[in-house]
């Protein structure tokens, strides 16, 4: 297996990929990608993930129904449960990523067009060349220790394609529709459908590539309790 980066390069340096260029991804690579994000911690080793990547016809089938059904009205049909409205700090930090992107696309506050386009890219997995549909067994639906295993699993599979050059964005606009996912992933009904991750080769010449998140500080997400004061 290739030798990536050193790890805080990763992590520093990876960045949410929303622009890719029209060039396809060898399975082979893919396959070593998910070999590294499965070394994730899992709870018990229970290893509850599955992965159904998806390219050429069959993902431009999802990215069409996917469009066309939202367009058309159909209500979303995600299999996650999802927050519905985020206020304070979370809203604040919601907002301040999409005055960052777009700005980056020159969208204007008053430009639908080019705001329903931002959203219709999200719909189609933004042109990705593959689709990594994460899913976990159903025997385990009910409880969230599968899903917290699902995204410690996404969390390894993006910055391991960032390891090997390739860039991901983790995508749930792309599962709005989930049983046109189903059908053409040809996901089984005995996995519960958690969320996809578009994935390709940055296309560097793409604006919202350049965008990187605020993160909040060490001091204001933690709190250290019973070491000795400074």
């Amino acid at each position: 297996m290739a030798q990536g980066p050193f790890f805080d390069e990763v992590v520093l340096g990876r960045r949410s990929i929303r622009g890719f260029l029209d060039k396809p991804v060898p399975r082979a690579l893919i396959e070593e990608v998910l070999a590294l994000a499965m070394r994730a911690p899992s709870s018990l080793n229970t290893q509850p993930w599955n992965f159904s990547v998806v390219t050429g016809e069959p993902l431009a089938r999802i990215r069409a129904g996917n469009t066309e059904r939202m367009l058309a009205g159909v209500p979303e049909s995600r299999e996650f449960r999802k927050f519905e409205v985020y206020e304070g700090a979370h809203r604040e930090r919601q907002v301040e990523i999409a005055k960052q992107l777009f700005a980056a696309m020159d969208i204007a506050r008053d430009d639908k067009v080019k705001r329903q386009d931002w959203v219709l890219r999200g719909f189609r997995q933004f042109d990705a060349p593959v689709s990594v549909v994460v899913t976990y067994d159903r025997a385990l639906l009910g409880g969230d220790i599968a899903p917290f295993d699902c995204g410690a699993v996404t969390t390894a599979l993006v910055n391991a394609a960032w390891s090997r050059g390739l860039g991901c964005v983790i995508n749930s606009q792309g599962i709005m529709q989930s049983p046109v996912v189903r059908e053409h992933a040809r996901i089984p009904d005995d996995q519960v459908i958690m969320i996809c991750v578009a994935m390709g080769w940055p296309d560097d010449t793409f604006p919202a590539n350049a965008v990187v998140s605020r993160r909040k500080s060490v001091a204001e997400a933690t709190r250290f309790v019973g070491f000795d004061a400074d």
